[in-house]
């Protein structure tokens, strides 16, 4: 990982970013990220979280926040609000029906993942998630050993699933795909723009910090890794190819300003 001065001036046109420990620190929104939210989008920058927060979530964020739109649940969905028509639209991997069929194999999962590792709990956002089952490690719950977090891993792998770790939740589903995924399909969906085409990913940066953002890394040039990344830097399946100097939301304000200064 280089430092974030060495990242080259490229015409960035998006900005994709996670939220947790990427925007918030310790479990807020500052003011301060707030602001380079703000100050991107004037910019003329599409600015676009991708989060495995949940649907509920992302209905708030996507009618709120100054974004385009959300990617959420891992890559399950993305969200937009459509200002012509005053409303908000969403685009799911898997129909109504599929999304029903998984809910009671991932009953199934939660109440083996409960009985077999003490002291996690499911996560207190899962009521509005359509996708994939959250389980706390350490949000809301005293932090679990890295022997629990991996426990909760097998335990989904063994029952058929994809599980990822963020920094709060090891979250997982039934189905391939992940943020990469559907970060190419909504913007090729929405803005006719083919991420396989190298100067088009060479003008979209990635901001993240954890496992779970480890495609998003390794697929674009721009990608980067607030400082707290490191917590994490043994378990990265890739690692992010620029670093901030500062943790969180203080770490993507120094990317706004990277981004926006002059070249």
């Amino acid at each position: 990982m280089k430092p974030l001065v060495q990242m080259p001036h490229a015409r960035v046109s998006t900005v994709f970013t996670d939220i947790d420990d990427t925007l918030t620190t310790e479990g807020k929104l500052s003011a301060l990220a707030y602001d380079a939210l703000e100050e991107l989008q004037r910019a003329g920058l599409r600015v676009i979280p991708v989060t495995g927060r949940p649907a509920g979530w992302c209905d708030q964020i996507a009618r709120l926040w100054p974004v385009e739109g959300i990617i959420g649940e891992n890559g399950a969905l993305y969200m937009w609000h459509d200002h012509a028509a005053n409303k908000l639209r969403t685009r799911h991997l898997l129909d109504e029906e599929s999304r029903a069929g998984n809910a009671a194999r991932l009953a199934t999962v939660r109440g083996r993942i409960l009985d077999e590792v003490p002291g996690c709990a499911v996560a207190s956002d899962q009521f509005c998630r359509q996708y994939d089952l959250a389980i706390d490690f350490c949000e809301d719950v005293p932090p679990l050993g890295r022997d629990a977090v991996d426990r909760i891993v097998q335990i989904m792998e063994e029952e058929g699933m994809t599980a990822k770790i963020s920094s709060i939740h090891v979250n997982g589903w039934f189905g391939d795909y992940d943020k990469l995924s559907m970060a190419r399909l909504m913007m090729r969906e929405r803005y006719g723009v083919d991420l396989a085409d190298p100067a088009e990913r060479g003008r979209c940066v990635f901001a993240g910090d954890s496992p779970n953002d480890a495609p998003m890394f390794a697929y674009f040039p721009l990608s980067v890794g607030v400082a707290n990344v490191l917590e994490f830097s043994d378990r990265l399946a890739h690692a992010p190819h620029f670093i901030t100097q500062q943790a969180c939301g203080a770490g993507f304000a120094e990317l706004t300003r990277h981004l926006l200064s002059p070249a």
